[in-house]
């Protein structure tokens, strides 16, 4: 009997991944519109479903664009990494600043959600290729960007899920100019935590193993990217009453989201 394994079982996983990232692409951006029209005690089951859709997309990509070692990486580095800082964060106040989580985010492993870890791993991944497309220059400036692209996230993050009751801070001040409710410390952790995972991620990864290190046919983490960056200017202006967090995380994170938009056209034209 005549069996061929050889190109079919390369060619299957090529197709399988990319295909399994993209549903549960399109699963993050249902999930996120039917938040935004969902009354705020009713939105615990899109909050999770997204991130979790969205973790997965980002792990989906990164098996299907640099390989399993940059796929266990990513989850070790930023799920791990993520929720290291967070223990330490909740029981010590650094480096984040003075918070707790207040159990509205389900199973939590030492005081931290699961579902925050996971958040690290669905928003690491593309702030790499963010810093990854963007820097032209040595290591450190991917690692400057790509801590930028992913740190920048939290300004629109913060204060959303402050508002929804799911963490508290001790002292929110001094903070951001209309964004008040969440201090500067905060943003400092995460830049200090983001430029670690990046650095770690853009040392380790190595090289894509698609043609073009941005080709949506691998995932859509790319895309992905920019849909939070458009839907959170959008959502925080229209529907949660922050438009100064709007204004401000819109033009913050936009230092990055709009050339990388540009690039990902380029890209693809």
């Amino acid at each position: 009997m005549n069996v061929e394994v050889g190109p079919v079982a390369v060619r299957r996983p090529a197709r399988v991944l990319p295909a399994v990232a993209w549903i549960c692409g399109a699963l993050v951006v249902l999930a996120q519109i039917v938040y935004s029209m969902t009354e705020p005690q009713d939105r615990l089951f899109t909050t999770v479903s997204s991130v979790v859709a969205f973790a997965v997309a980002s792990v989906c990509d990164a098996l299907a664009r640099f390989g399993p070692r940059a796929a266990v990486l990513l989850v070790v580095t930023a799920g791990g990494g993520g929720l290291l800082a967070e223990t330490i964060g909740v029981h010590t106040g650094f480096p984040f600043g003075d918070y707790r989580y207040t159990g509205s985010l389900g199973l939590d492993v030492l005081g931290v959600p699961v579902v925050v870890a996971l958040a690290w791993v669905m928003m690491c991944w593309p702030a790499l290729l963010v810093g990854r497309s963007l820097a032209r220059g040595p290591g450190w400036t991917v690692v400057a960007v790509g801590a930028w692209a992913l740190a920048a996230w939290d300004v629109f993050l913060d204060p959303q899920m402050v508002d929804a009751g799911h963490w508290a801070w001790a002292d929110p001040s001094p903070a951001l100019p209309g964004v008040e409710g969440v201090p500067l410390t905060n943003y400092a952790g995460w830049l200090l935590v983001a430029t670690l995972m990046i650095a770690t991620l853009h040392r380790t990864v190595g090289t894509p193993r698609v043609s073009r290190e941005l080709d949506l046919r691998a995932g859509p983490a790319p895309v992905l990217y920019l849909w939070t960056y458009g839907s959170s200017v959008w959502a925080h202006a229209a529907f949660f009453g922050r438009p100064w967090v709007s204004a401000v995380a819109g033009v913050l994170m936009g230092l990055v989201a709009v050339p990388f938009a540009v690039a990902l056209w380029r890209a693809h034209r």
